[in-house]
């Protein structure tokens, strides 16, 4: 043991600031254009946050810290509309308009089987894939009879019991996945709670907390899954997932969330081998929804006044449907994918106060109605594989407040993909393409606005290579966005025109047998064009790194992870964005099957209880100010937990 920890500490040291969390053979598995973060159930037991799994993943993920739970991610330095999310290629769509509910938060990491990270804008079968892709597959059902049960403990209270059962036979195979959750607030490095980091950051009485100890969430989740073969040549899958979450804490925003209760319905149709015309057709429908209701109950708005202000609500709710039909064929000797999308998303929200005194409309019930035709052609040119693809989006946004204006939109997308293979070890990469999306209801029409705000569009390239020597992989990419009529907070949404540049680096090391290095860089810079008193672009994360070592011996597996952030001094201040501090944090986990049907996992994160803050203040969130200046939320401090799992 000794040595296991005088290795991983020497790899730490020598970066001096880095960030990780991989195991290339295990869990992570690099192509070409994509990152996919395999064994997620498994491997990911420490809470239910996909987010922070990404951030420690992918080296061009951030973390975008708000709660214990239910944060957000930047990905290259897009977030929010700007990067497309799919759970089981279904669309949800948070219903917070200050991003308390990212659709990374309606999907829980014990559900999760793979998720695929696809930098830029090379998809054209989903709606407004703009700079990025992000695709959650959660865990399929088996035939034979299998299932699991743990138990997490840890810091702050945490507490988690989860379970699944899956079997069936040759034609119906059945899955059931539920989980439930709940921790207290945790502490910063200098061990102050959400209330304690109110207090020493002087935030007004009345936005603090009502008292100590309140919980920080609940969050129970049930998944469950159906595939039926009807031959050997077809299958529908059928799927729900139901997520409840409750008084979830966000003490940096003026209020907290009442509950987040959200539903994913999904169905999928395929069959194979139609004929010369269709070797593959597929249909897919889904319906997701969300109700949140936020407000500041807990806050001392409601108590200690002469008198008590009454409680404040904003109730959103958002929707959408989509289907899609795409049908695959063989086409000198090429595959031809071409296809149906469309979707409908309503979003709206309705303020009142506990008196009634207020009670008013927030954001009129607005739909964005998409269809769209898409086509993709892969072919192989003897050492060069070639992908084009092309879309066309008809977008028409409909509010039912007649004061303000319909919208619509069309737009013309598409991309060339081209990988060179030198050798078996050796490619070369580029891409060209564009990309758009629409704006969203809240960029709108919000409150009493009536913005008048064109597409975004996306015109990038990307360049790079992969080389495998023996047992070392290096994998680097640069790439150069062009955004026109970005859409961007300067206190209202408008339209600007900006760009996005940036570098990667990642690979690993197969030192021996039994250690494994895994590691990755991240930088890119945002700019805007124009006469602007601050040029530099909001939610452009600093450098990244990523490292992990990994020490698999039997039935025993050791990690250690480094995640580091230089300084963020590249930032908008016109924004409302502050210069942050970098940051190094080092984790460690072990694992243990130490029975066929037995396996403990004890781990600590930020093992040194280092005090600092990964997240931004950019004004398209609203944060709590003091002395009018934003007020920063500190990131967990040392996190010890433990975890038992029972499998057959």
């Amino acid at each position: 043991m000794k040595k296991i920890i005088s290795l991983s500490m020497a790899c730490t040291l020598s970066l001096l600031a880095n960030e990780t969390v991989d195991l290339p053979t295990i869990e992570v598995s690099e192509k070409i254009n994509k990152k996919v973060v395999k064994n997620i159930s498994k491997e990911e037991i420490k809470s239910a946050d996909l987010a922070e799994t990404l951030t420690k993943k992918v080296p061009s993920v951030s973390l975008v810290r708000r709660s214990g739970i239910a944060n957000d991610i930047i990905l290259r330095g897009a977030k929010k509309d700007n990067i497309n999310i799919l759970i089981d290629e279904s669309k949800i769509y948070g219903a917070c308009p200050n991003r308390m509910d990212p659709a990374t938060s309606h999907v829980l990491t014990n559900n999760i089987e793979t998720v695929e990270v696809i930098e830029g804008p090379y998809d054209v079968e989903n709606f407004g894939t703009l700079s990025g892709l992000v695709k959650v597959k959660t865990k399929k059902p088996t035939e034979e009879l299998s299932g699991e049960v743990n138990l997490n403990f840890g810091s702050y209270g945490y507490k988690k019991g989860s379970f699944s059962v899956s079997g069936g036979n040759e034609h119906i195979k059945l899955l059931l996945s539920a989980s439930k959750e709940e921790s207290d607030q945790y502490e910063d490095g200098d061990g102050n709670d959400f209330l304690e980091q109110q207090i020493k950051k002087d935030v007004p009485f009345a936005n603090r907390y009502k008292n100590n100890g309140i919980e920080a969430y609940e969050k129970e989740t049930i998944l469950t899954k159906a595939i039926f073969n009807i031959d050997d040549s077809s299958e529908v899958t059928l799927s729900y997932t139901a997520n409840r979450s409750d008084n979830v804490l966000y003490p940096n925003t003026p209020m907290d969330a009442d509950y987040d209760d959200s539903d994913i319905y999904t169905f999928d149709y395929t069959k194979r081998n139609l004929g010369d015309f269709s070797k593959e057709l597929n249909l897919e429908y889904y319906y997701s929804k969300v109700d949140h209701p936020m407000s500041t109950a807990l806050r001392n708005r409601t108590a200690g006044m002469m008198p008590p202000m009454a409680i404040m609500t904003n109730h959103m709710k958002s929707s959408i449907w989509g289907t899609k039909l795409k049908n695959k064929l063989d086409l000198a000797n090429g595959e031809l994918t071409v296809g149906l999308d469309t979707s409908t998303r309503n979003w709206r929200g309705r303020m009142y106060n506990s008196i009634g005194t207020v009670d008013s409309t927030s954001l009129s019930s607005t739909d964005t109605r998409n269809i769209a035709l898409f086509s993709l052609y892969k072919k192989s040119f003897g050492a060069l594989d070639l992908e084009v693809g092309a879309r066309y989006d008809d977008t028409n946004i409909d509010v039912t407040d007649s004061s303000k204006t319909d919208k619509n939109y069309n737009q013309l997308n598409g991309h060339i993909f081209s990988i060179y293979n030198i050798d078996k070890d050796t490619k070369v990469f580029a891409g060209v393409g564009k990309s758009s999306r629409v704006p969203d209801a809240r960029e709108l029409y919000y409150g009493a606005t009536n913005n008048d705000l064109n597409a975004t569009k996306n015109y990038e390239v990307d360049l790079g290579f992969e080389k495998t020597i023996g047992d070392f992989n290096v994998k680097t990419k640069l790439f150069y966005s062009r955004l026109d009529d970005y859409i961007y907070n300067t206190g209202v949404f408008e339209n600007i025109d900006a760009k996005v540049y940036g570098t990667s680096v990642s690979g690993f090391y197969l030192l021996n047998d039994d250690f494994t290095l895994d590691y990755g860089l991240a930088y890119q810079r945002g700019k805007k064009d124009g006469n602007y008193e601050d040029k530099d672009l909001a939610e452009i994360p600093p450098l990244k790194m990523n490292l992990a070592l990994v020490y698999e011996r039997d039935t025993s597996k050791f990690t250690t992870e480094v995640v580091a952030v230089d300084d963020w001094n590249n930032y908008d201040s016109t924004a409302k964005e502050q210069e942050l501090s970098g940051y190094a944090v080092l984790n460690m986990k072990y694992d243990n099957q130490f029975h066929k049907n037995f396996n403990i996992t004890l781990g600590v994160d930020n093992l040194f209880d280092k005090t600092y803050a990964s997240t931004n203040t950019y004004q398209d969130v609203r944060y709590v100010e003091t002395g009018g200046d934003r007020v920063l939320l500190n990131d967990p401090g040392r996190y010890f937990y433990v975890n038992l799992k029972y499998s057959f």
